[in-house]
Parts: C-alpha cells; structure tokens; sequence
C-alpha cells in the first residue's frame, strides 16, 4: 500500500518547496521527488502546507484530562485532541508528586503506549519533585525536596520509558543524578531552579543538557552583597550547545523575549512546548492542575492557567498549532524555522533520530495546514488520526 501527497507545499529543512509529492509505504516515507510513481492512494493537499508533524516534549494534559489521572480514558482524550492539533508525537509530563503516583505513571504509560489513536506517545518526562522550593511556581510544595537516590534509582530501574527528567541542578547529588540518568540513556533537564551561571554551566557539562521552560522558574541575573550574577537564562545563552524549550503560547512570553531567544540560540536549538495541563480545548473557569484526587485548583482564563490568587500563571492551554503561528506572527520567524522548532528540533533534543523531517526513510508523521495554521490533516506513522477535508 502506497499513499502519495500531492499538490502541496512541502516544508523541508530550510526551505519550502512546490511540486514535490510525497510517497509513504509501511508507515515510512518512501521518497520525497517530482516524479510520478505507482500509488494506491492520493491524498490532494490542495495547495496547502505539508510538513512534519510537531512534536511536543513538554504537555501534561488536554481536554479536561491529565495524564496524572492515569486512566486509559486520560490518554485516549489527550492523544486525540493533541493530533486535531498537528501534533504527532507527545512526551507526557509527571508533575511533583508521590512516589507511588510516578510509579503508577509509569505502569499506566506501559498500558497504554501503543493503544492510542491519536498522537503518539513517545515515552514520560518527570518534571520534578527534586526542585528549589523558590522556583516552585505551580508545582505543589509538599512535594518538592532535594534528591532521593534510593527512589529515583528504583524508579528508573523499574522501566525504560522514562525519556526526561527535570532538576534543579544546585541541589546536593545532583551530579551523581546526572550521571545516573545518562546511563540510562534519559535526558536531564535544568528546571524549576535558582542555580546561578556558574552552577548552571557545570550542570552542563555534568550531563544537564537542556534547559525546561527557559524564563518560566529558571534564575536570571540577580544580586548578592550588591554584585550581579548571571543565573540559568545567561548561561543557556553563553553556551552554544545547550538546548532550550518555550512556551510559545503568546502569554508565558512576550514577543521581545521570543524573538531574543530565537535571535540568541536559533532554531536548531530551540524546542516549541505547550506545557499544557487539562484545560486545553476547555471552557474558561475552575480547573485542576496534575491529578483529580490531589491536584491543585486553578483558573483559566485570558487564554492561560493561573493560580486562584492570580499572581503566577500554572501551565498553558495551547496546542502546538498556536505555537507555530505565534513564532511566525509575533516573533517574524520564518515558516521553515518555526516548523524546525516545533519538529526537527526536539525531535533532536530527545533523540528521535526518524522523526521531524519530511525526508526518505523518516517516519511518516506528517502534518496539512492551510496559511493560518489551521490543521486540515494529520497522520501517525502513515495512518490517518485526523482528517478535516
């Protein structure tokens, strides 16, 4: 079975390209050329864009779920929503919680990896709880504390699906935690942190690679006996090989920011989150940031979560689709780098070496949007989830 786009502007690494069609055979891309090939099927892209499908490393849940309730009907909702969205693969995020709620994070990831019909998931990222309590932000404090090595170590060892785990790098056996991780082929992350420059650019050469929500509970520049130090912002930019990810939703950051951010560390290094909780694709009013049972009780409104006092924002409603128009509109990327940030490079970042190209021998997650970014059509390794024509 041979499925070809055709009519469409094909999004490739640095440039857009008309007149190109796509084939796609047992969930690959088969070839990307001008030439007519035998087909079983045609989908006509009607001159709209065709590109990769996003992926996002950063979500914690949508359409009034979390994957903290971690029930099959949580990922079957979150997976489909994300998919009417563009997104084709999702790494689902564990807040702070209890050692018994990440393990059961875990067993639920085990059931359900492979029975979800929309976007697929890739694996977990466990956002904490070894954080500094001064950069908690939504994270429910009574979580939070300094690096367990029995727990982490018991955790990891229970399963391969852990794909990402952030920390706040200043904390005691953070180094020993690093190098843990590494040998378990799991990314780790500097996040929810008051580490400063020097702290943070030794984490990186510990093995801290990657920088979770830069500017969103990361230390910038900041005073002590009335001298300046650099924080996790100044080192992310110092470092050329540091990777960052971003809440492009228009709120968490304003437009000088995303267009500095691009400006300093360029697509390649940037990966487009939503970090968005339960409220995605739901009504403004009261919601539950994490799990049902335990979670902590917000509001969305003005097109983001905010804690009840109002004063801090607790995780985005976006969907990548809005991420990738907000690069474009707000920060005057141009389509090929917005649609790198939201597919080639995290797919880089987590080391998703066949996916977030449309090129031959890549998976087949591709992705049709119209020139609002409107989402017409969206496949998972060459099948179908989404279909707006």
């Amino acid at each position: 079975m041979i499925t070809a786009i055709k009519n469409g502007k094909i999004i490739l690494e640095n440039s857009i390209v008309n007149n190109l069609i796509v084939y796609i055979e047992k969930g690959k891309i088969l070839d990307v050329t001008d030439e007519i090939l035998a087909c079983d099927e045609e989908i006509d892209a009607n001159g709209n864009y065709v590109s990769p499908g996003f992926i996002d490393i950063h979500i914690h849940g949508a359409a009034g779920y979390d994957f903290l309730d971690n029930t099959p009907e949580a990922y079957y909702a979150i997976s489909a929503e994300c998919a009417k969205h563009g997104a084709t693969t999702i790494v689902p995020t564990v807040t702070s919680s209890t050692y018994e709620k990440m393990q059961s994070a875990v067993a639920t990831y085990k059931k359900m990896k492979n029975k979800v019909n929309g976007a697929n998931i890739a694996g977990l990222h466990f956002e904490g709880p070894y954080f500094a309590l001064s950069q908690k932000g939504a994270q429910d404090e009574k979580y939070i504390k300094n690096f367990d090595k029995a727990e982490y170590e018991e955790i990891i060892k229970s399963t391969d699906c852990i794909l990402r785990w952030t920390a706040a790098p200043e904390l005691d056996g953070s180094k020993e935690f690093a190098k843990f991780l590494k040998q378990h082929n799991i990314l780790p992350c500097i996040g929810h942190s008051d580490a400063d420059c020097d702290c943070a650019s030794e984490a990186f050469y510990n093995g801290f690679t990657h920088v979770t929500h830069l500017y969103s509970c990361t230390s910038g520049v900041h005073r002590k006996n009335g001298y300046r130090y650099g924080g996790i912002i100044e080192a992310a930019y110092l470092i050329d090989n540091m990777t960052v990810e971003i809440i492009a939703d228009g709120i968490h950051l304003p437009p000088e920011l995303l267009k500095l951010i691009y400006k300093i560390k360029g697509a390649k290094n940037i990966a487009l989150v939503t970090d968005s909780m339960r409220g995605a694709g739901m009504p403004d009013g009261p919601s539950i940031l994490g799990g049902l049972e335990d979670g902590l009780h917000v509001i969305i409104e003005d097109g983001v979560a905010k804690l009840p006092s109002k004063d801090a924002f607790a995780g985005s409603v976006a969907f990548c689709d809005r991420l990738v128009k907000n690069m474009i509109r707000l920060a005057n990327v141009s389509m090929p780098d917005a649609i790198m940030m939201a597919s080639t490079s995290p797919a880089n970042i987590m080391g998703f070496s066949s996916k977030g190209k449309i090129k031959k021998g890549y998976d087949a997650d591709i992705v049709i949007f119209d020139d609002n970014i409107n989402v017409l059509h969206s496949m998972v390794g060459g099948k179908t989830v989404y279909n707006q024509y």
